[in-house]
């Protein structure tokens, strides 16, 4: 397991790489290595992302959770950036509850990349589980122009 810090304007993230594949982003001031080839990339896609010159990452991921996770997250890396979903559109498409897929985005142990920020609940932002929770995901939000649902 090889890990790299970078700083972001939402807070400092460490990534983390095995065997080949992105398998945790974290907001954290845990301690990271040196980093590899792959996760040097992925530190210079998150950064063209918040330059703005980047709205789609290109990087193999692994997610290491239960069944249910993984077809959550293979379905939030089909929102397109500065776009939304709800948790029961996305539940409606799997056939699990709306609270089945919050708990799965919670989840998601590969968040930005993985962009469960762009998953609301029917009736508000629903919760975060990075960065310092909903504040992060509304910088996010509004980073990709997505600001207008918050109004």
């Amino acid at each position: 397991m090889t890990s790299l810090a970078l700083p972001t304007p939402v807070g400092r993230m460490v990534l983390t790489e095995e065997d080949g594949a992105i398998t945790r982003v974290a907001w954290s001031e845990e301690a990271a290595g040196e980093g590899s080839p792959l996760l040097r990339e992925a530190a210079r896609q998150v950064e063209a992302y918040f330059a703005g010159d980047r709205t789609a990452f290109d990087l193999p991921l692994r997610v290491e959770a239960s069944g249910v996770v993984k077809l959550v997250c293979a379905q939030m890396r089909k929102i397109p950036f500065g776009e939304t979903t709800t948790y029961g559109a996305i539940s409606k498409m799997l056939g699990f509850s709306a609270q089945s897929v919050g708990g799965a985005c919670g989840a998601n142990p590969i968040p930005l990349i993985i962009p469960c920020h762009r998953v609301l609940g029917a009736s508000g932002l629903g919760g975060f589980s990075g960065g310092v929770g909903v504040e992060t995901k509304v910088a996010l939000l509004r980073h990709e122009g997505a600001a207008s649902l918050l109004i």
